[in-house]
């Protein structure tokens, strides 16, 4: 079992200033297997990159990189910042880049060639359930996935979130039964309605409405996992890591 911490989990920290470089070492401590950086964490591209790549091999960390757009635009065309962020992840030597479906029921092109030119070979690529009606729906992925693996590109993986399904409105048990088979990622958070009766995410994964030990029995085993949720401190941080780890 791999454990990856999203560096969400130290919003605090980024807002003070802290670089998502200097989470390498912390990560590490901490007792995680690596870290999913954020592009919209970034401030110098430049540094920061090489800096996260330089420090990953020395504490033999796994990065993922999660990227805040979409593969399909809204008239349907590909994404052409898709190799620029490739790039990036390259420089950074990750493992799984991750972003939005986008608008793919307005795609005519063909899959093979528009994505010859990128390295899927060398970087898994995934698509997550967000928090919108546009790429947070079963359907919608389910679509671009299996017309991905029709095309004979296996590399092109899901990032099941269970927390994006209480903003989305779709059965969280039925939507990992129809992603399992796309499914190599699992992002965990829980999610609740607030005294004002808004969606919020909480800082543990035993509050909130999801029994997420339940629904993970509905996916891969051998995937990759990743705890995904703003946390106060380190010693909170150690113990979700300690729970997930004890009850999963």
């Amino acid at each position: 079992m791999t454990l990856i911490l999203n560096t969400w989990i130290f919003e605090k920290d980024i807002q003070k200033g802290t670089s998502q470089v200097d989470l390498v070492d912390r990560v590490k401590k901490l007792g995680a297997d690596g870290l999913e950086v954020r592009r919209e964490y970034f401030k110098d591209f430049d540094t920061e990159l090489t800096g996260i790549h330089e420090a990953a091999q020395r504490k033999n960390m796994i990065i993922n990189y999660s990227v805040p757009d979409v593969i399909f635009e809204k008239d349907g065309s590909i994404n052409p910042n898709l190799s620029k962020y490739f790039d990036e992840g390259k420089r950074m030597g990750i493992n799984k880049i991750k972003f939005n479906t986008g608008n793919f029921e307005n795609y005519t092109g063909n899959l093979v060639k528009d994505f010859s030119r990128l390295p899927l070979a060398e970087i898994k690529m995934n698509v997550e359930n967000d928090q919108t009606p546009i790429s947070g729906t079963p359907d919608a992925i389910y679509a671009f996935l299996t017309n991905a693996r029709k095309a004979g590109l296996n590399s092109i993986g899901y990032v099941y979130d269970l927390g994006n399904w209480a903003f989305t409105g779709f059965n969280a048990i039925e939507a990992a039964k129809k992603l399992a088979p796309f499914c190599d990622y699992i992002h965990l958070k829980n999610s609740m309605l607030d005294s004002d009766g808004n969606m919020i995410t909480t800082n543990n994964l035993d509050k909130g409405m999801f029994n997420w030990q339940i629904i993970i029995n509905y996916l891969p085993k051998d995937v990759q996992y990743a705890l995904e949720y703003p946390m106060d401190n380190d010693e909170l941080i150690s113990q979700q890591i300690k729970l997930f780890n004890t009850k999963r």
